[in-house]
């Protein structure tokens, strides 16, 4: 039985601090997505939505909260906690839904509105809060960029002129989204001269935090086929696995691996775990993917996500970054949107924003960002607590 599912309308509330209720952001890209997929309002018979736990109370019921807001007409509801991922795996609970047979369409929704400055956890005193320890330990978000930038830059050789070289790009593309909160177009003299944050890294390297909101309508492909869309992009694959035993590199930001006794055993390291089930089930290899959208939070990162997608061999990013193959235009274009780069973290939103890019990248409606031709797109991220996901959609 095929696991397929059709996105028939995609939307989103665009990025910025607009300080806001994230509700309003919420509805504003569900009623955009409803109206893309042209589906009533009362069709809807799931709503899935990505919680957001800096916000309390109503964003711990998320799904309820959006129903609510949109108006109750007796659909089901869900709530998905998964940090970063958050949206894909609210995605993963209306397939299931559609495939079990229990509905035909779902709203898929997250929104955000963040604090200033890091996405730091909750006050108090609390060593047995493993997001609080690294925040005590003094790991903060670009204090583990960082170091992973400094690692590819002892085993690859990979410079701060190449960092630079990826803010460029994203900017570049960010610059012809209207969607995007940042839209500047940037040098890697600009990138150069900006405050070095947590060395290599600088302040350009490094994402924002942002309000936003992003919104998917999928359904059965009978669904599809019977209000005319059965040409509509297609959810072929959703992983969110979790690590796996043996862990004997620290991937931050979990602060520990695994016993030494580990060592000699076959390991997978997590980030590049996320793909490999992705594939398998949509029944591809990274050689079919025409587009990728990537988890940007440091321009370092993409180079790395490129590597765990399988996009290149280990160390190579930086050479396909060189040869413009990750630009729009070339081989494999990675971020269009623009990424994190352009529109900052919100973070149950931006695992379903990718989505939306890739579903507007495959029907042909991005303008001057397109990637001509594209069939295939994969998303990649990852966060707190082994959450992590990757997406594929094909047309």
């Amino acid at each position: 039985m095929s696991n397929e599912i059709a996105i028939l309308g995609a939307g989103m509330h665009p990025w910025g601090k607009w300080g806001h209720n994230f509700v309003e952001y919420g509805v504003a890209a569900a009623r955009e997505a409803l109206r893309d997929a042209g589906v009533p309002w009362r069709d809807v018979r799931f709503v899935s939505g990505g919680a957001t736990v800096r916000c309390g109370y109503p964003g711990y019921v998320a799904g309820a909260t959006f129903a609510q807001a949109l108006g109750w007409q007796g659909a089901e509801v869900n709530t998905s906690y998964a940090a970063c991922a958050s949206g894909s795996q609210a995605l993963a609970a209306a397939r299931n839904k559609i495939l079990a047979g229990e509905c035909e369409v779902a709203l898929v929704v997250g929104a955000d509105t963040t604090p200033k400055g890091f996405l730091a956890p909750a006050g108090g005193y609390r060593p047995e809060d493993p997001d609080w320890v690294r925040f005590y330990l003094g790991i903060t978000n670009p204090t583990y960029f960082a170091l992973y930038a400094r690692r590819r830059m002892d085993l690859y050789g990979d410079t701060q002129a190449d960092f630079a070289k990826v803010k460029v790009k994203n900017a570049a593309a960010g610059s012809k989204n209207p969607r995007a909160r940042y839209k500047k177009c940037f040098t890697e003299e600009d990138v150069a001269a900006s405050a070095m944050v947590a060395d290599p890294l600088r302040l350009m390297d490094i994402c924002a935090t942002s309000d936003g909101g992003a919104a998917l309508i999928v359904s059965s492909v009978d669904y599809a086929r019977r209000i005319g869309k059965g040409d509509a992009p297609r959810v072929a694959a959703i992983s969110t696995v979790t690590p796996s035993f043996a862990s004997g590199v620290v991937e931050m930001p979990d602060i520990a691996t695994d016993s030494a006794a580990a060592q000699g055993i076959e390991a997978q390291s997590f980030r590049a775990s996320l793909p490999i089930k992705a594939y398998e089930e949509a029944g591809i290899g990274p050689e079919d993917v025409d587009v990728a959208e990537v988890y940007d939070l440091s321009t370092a990162l993409e180079l790395d996500w490129i590597e765990d997608l399988r996009l290149c061999e280990r160390g190579e990013a930086a050479s396909l970054l060189r040869k413009g193959d990750t630009s729009i235009g070339g081989r494999i274009p990675v971020n269009p949107s623009g990424g994190l780069a352009c529109f900052g973290e919100a973070v149950p939103a931006q695992a379903l924003a990718q989505v939306c890019e890739l579903t507007w990248q495959l029907r042909g409606q991005s303008g001057d960002r397109q990637v001509q031709g594209a069939r295939v797109g994969i998303t990649a991220n990852q966060g707190l607590f082994g959450h992590g996901s990757s997406v594929i959609v094909k047309a």
